[in-house]
């Protein structure tokens, strides 16, 4: 199993939850995040005064998916929240060592 988390811009989030549902993911969480990358934020005019936005705006998305649906659920995220410009985000991909449901009490890949 793997814990998927990708940051990604917002207005791409109903695009990759439509891939990864695609994919065969199931479940997901979003979170709203603000961070910068290489983009180091940008310049902004309001009422004629010029100040720096450091932080963007961004979503993270973070699902747990099973090892064969892995390959597909990276795929998925990165063609739908891709634009070819810098600030379009990224996937971390960290293994998943357990994964229980508190309702039925499965482990494992059936609790996904």
């Amino acid at each position: 199993m793997k814990l998927i988390i990708a940051i990604i811009r917002p207005f791409k989030l109903d695009e990759v939850r439509e891939a990864l549902g695609e994919a065969g993911v199931t479940g997901l969480t979003v979170t709203e995040v603000k961070g910068f990358g290489r983009q180091k934020g940008h310049t902004e005019l309001y009422r004629g005064a010029e100040y720096v936005v450091d932080f963007l705006p961004k979503l993270k998305i973070e699902c747990a998916v099973s090892d064969d649906v892995f390959e597909a659920a990276i795929e998925a995220i990165t063609q739908a929240a891709g634009t070819g410009k810098v600030g379009d985000g990224k996937v971390f991909v960290l293994a998943l060592e357990q994964a229980l449901r508190i309702r039925t009490g499965e482990i494992g890949a059936d609790a996904l």
